[in-house]
């Protein structure tokens, strides 16, 4: 996932300057490069721990995080609560992830 979310890569792959594909990303999806990949990191952690039953540990390693602290911080502004809460509340009424905001 790292290289497909480089800016410079992508830049590159689109044939744009990094300063123009940073303005067009953020006009498509009203946030930077770097916010997007926080974004699909954090939503692939909560899929590897509700669908493949990880913890969060395990979880915040696969997708790229190297603290814990900063993982479960991030997390918890994202989605609202630390990983084990969210997962738990999840597990028990799976509607509750469907107002997720993005």
């Amino acid at each position: 996932m790292a290289k497909c979310t480089n800016p410079l890569f992508l830049a590159a792959q689109t044939c744009m300057s990094p300063s123009t594909f940073h303005h067009h990303f953020r006009a498509l999806t009203a946030m930077s490069s770097l916010q997007f990949q926080k974004w699909l990191r954090l939503h692939e952690a909560r899929i590897l721990m509700l669908s493949d039953r990880m913890d969060a540990a395990t979880a915040f390693f696969q997708v790229g995080y190297e603290s814990p602290s900063q993982f479960s911080r991030e997390y918890s502004r994202m989605f609202g609560a630390p990983p084990l809460r969210d997962i738990k509340k999840l597990r028990e009424d799976p509607m509750a992830g469907q107002a997720v905001e993005y």
